[in-house]
C-alpha cells in the first residue's frame, strides 16, 4: 500500500472521489457537495487556515487504486480550548475499505504529521470548522439514509478507530420526532405558564436581515454552550458566515427564536432535509447540479425538517422555552403541510440537560455518533469530555 500526499489539483480530485469507492451501491449514501468540502481546505475561504494547517492523503493499493483517504488539521483555536492537554489536532473526512492495516496506516500518517506540528492528541472524525457539519462517526443506526451535513459511514468504521487505540471522547445523540405528535403535557403546561409573561414571544425569522439573525444566534449559542471544556465562543463574524450559508438553502418559516422582551433566550434552527434533494444532484453543484437542485427542490420538496441546532440560554432551561418552540412547530408549522417530521441534530452526552429535554419532548433516539480521541502518549490515562455544569477536580474526577 502507498500513501500519497494531496498536492496537485488532480490528486485533490482523486481524494474527493474516494468515497465513491467505499459507498458504491449503497442507496442510503449521499455524497457531500464537492464545492463545500473544497472550501474547507482553501485558505482564501476558510480563515482558520490563516493560523492553522491542514493536510490530506490518499491510500492506494498495490495496483494503484484508491482505497482510503484522510485529512489532518491543526486549528489553534480548537486546540487551546482544552485545559487538560496541550495541543489537540484533528482528523476528518476519513474513508477506508474494511481493512485494519489500511486504516491504521492512514491514522499513523495523520498522527505523525500532527506530532511534528506539536500536537499531543488527535480527535476524530472532526472538521476544520464549526461542529454543525462533518463531525463524528456513526456507532448506531447504519441503515437509515445519510442526513444533510453529517458524516455517514459503514458499520465497520467504529472498529477501525477503536482497534487503533481511539477512545470515545463523547457521544452525539440524534433524535427523531413526528410534527404530527402533540407536545408532551409537561411541556405544554410549562409553555402555557411562560405565555403568561407578556414579554415572552416566539417568532420565525421571515423578514429578518443578516445582522438580526447573527446577533441573536450568537447570543443564545454562547450562553447555552458556554462553560464546556472545548467550547469556543462564537464570534459575530462566524455567526454571520453561518447565516449566509443557511440563506442559500433555508426556509425562514422553520427557523424559530424565543424572546424575553428584546433578549433572545432560545432557538430551534431547522432546514429542509436537503439530502432528500441532494441525492439527485450527485455531489457537484456546477451549473448542471444547480439546475438539478432547483428542479428537485421544487418538485420533490423534503418532507423532513432537519433541526441543525436547538438551544436555550442557561437561566431559562427547563422553564418552558423548549416546549414553546415545539408547540409552535405543532400549531404554526405542521398546518403548512410542507413537513411531516423532524430530526434533531446531535446533542453531546456531555449535555445531559438537553438530552433530557429531547426525551421529555417525546423525541426518540434515532442515531448515535462518537467523537474519538487518541493520546499520543499511550501511558496517559484517558479522560472523557466533562459534563456541562460539572467541574473537574485536581484528581481528574468531576463534581457538581
Amino acid at each position: 500500500m502507498q500513501i500519497v500526499p494531496v498536492n496537485t489539483p488532480a490528486l485533490e480530485n482523486e481524494w474527493l472521489h474516494v468515497d465513491r469507492v467505499i459507498y458504491k451501491g449503497d442507496p442510503n449514501w449521499v455524497p457531500f457537495i464537492k464545492q463545500e468540502v473544497q472550501k474547507i481546505f482553501d485558505p482564501k475561504k476558510n480563515k482558520l487556515l490563516r493560523s492553522g494547517e491542514a493536510m490530506r492523503w490518499i491510500l492506494r493499493d498495490a495496483k494503484g487504486s484508491a482505497i482510503g483517504r484522510i485529512a489532518a488539521f491543526v486549528n489553534p483555536q480548537y486546540s487551546k480550548e482544552f485545559k487538560n492537554v496541550d495541543g489537540v489536532g484533528g482528523v476528518g473526512f476519513f474513508e477506508c475499505i474494511n481493512n485494519k492495516e489500511a486504516a491504521h496506516l492512514l491514522f499513523d500518517t495523520a498522527r505523525n504529521w500532527l506530532s511534528e506540528k506539536g500536537m499531543q492528541a488527535m480527535d476524530g472524525p472532526i472538521n476544520l470548522g464549526e461542529k454543525l457539519n462533518y463531525w463524528g462517526c456513526i456507532i448506531e443506526n447504519f441503515s437509515a439514509p445519510a442526513t444533510f451535513g453529517m458524516n455517514y459511514n459503514p458499520s465497520y468504521y467504529p472498529e477501525l478507530f477503536q482497534s487503533y487505540g481511539f477512545d470515545v471522547y463523547y457521544e452525539q445523540h440524534v433524535f427523531h420526532r413526528s410534527l404530527l405528535d402533540p407536545a408532551q403535557e409537561v411541556f405544554v403546561r410549562k409553555a402555557e405558564m411562560l405565555k403568561l409573561d407578556p414579554e415572552v414571544y416566539v417568532s420565525n425569522i421571515r423578514g429578518w436581515d443578516d445582522h438580526k439573525f447573527a446577533r441573536n444566534f450568537m447570543e443564545v449559542y454562547n450562553d447555552a454552550w458556554g462553560g464546556h471544556d472545548g467550547f469556543k465562543p462564537l464570534t459575530y463574524e462566524a455567526a454571520m458566515k453561518t447565516y449566509k450559508g443557511l440563506k442559500q438553502v433555508y426556509d425562514p418559516d422553520i427557523v424559530i427564536f424565543v424572546f424575553k422582551k428584546d433578549r433572545p433566550i432560545g432557538f430551534y434552527v431547522n432546514l429542509p432535509e436537503l439530502n432528500q434533494v441532494f441525492k439527485y444532484v450527485g455531489g457537484n453543484m456546477n451549473l448542471l447540479g444547480k439546475i438539478k437542485y432547483v428542479l428537485n427542490r421544487k418538485f420533490r420538496h423534503p418532507k423532513t425538517m432537519y433541526g441543525i441546532i436547538f438551544g436555550v440560554v442557561k437561566d431559562y432551561q427547563g422553564r418552558g422555552v423548549e416546549g414553546a418552540m415545539i408547540k409552535y412547530a405543532e400549531t404554526d408549522l405542521a398546518p403548512l403541510g410542507r413537513y411531516s417530521d423532524t430530526i434533531l441534530n446531535w446533542i453531546g452526552d456531555f449535555n445531559p440537560k438537553m438530552l433530557h429535554v429531547c426525551e421529555n419532548l417525546g423525541a426518540k433516539l434515532w442515531r448515535r455518533y462518537a467523537t474519538y480521541r487518541y493520546y499520543f502518549d499511550r501511558e496517559r490515562p484517558f479522560e472523557r469530555a466533562p459534563i456541562i455544569g460539572r467541574a473537574r477536580s485536581k484528581e481528574g474526577t468531576q463534581h457538581e
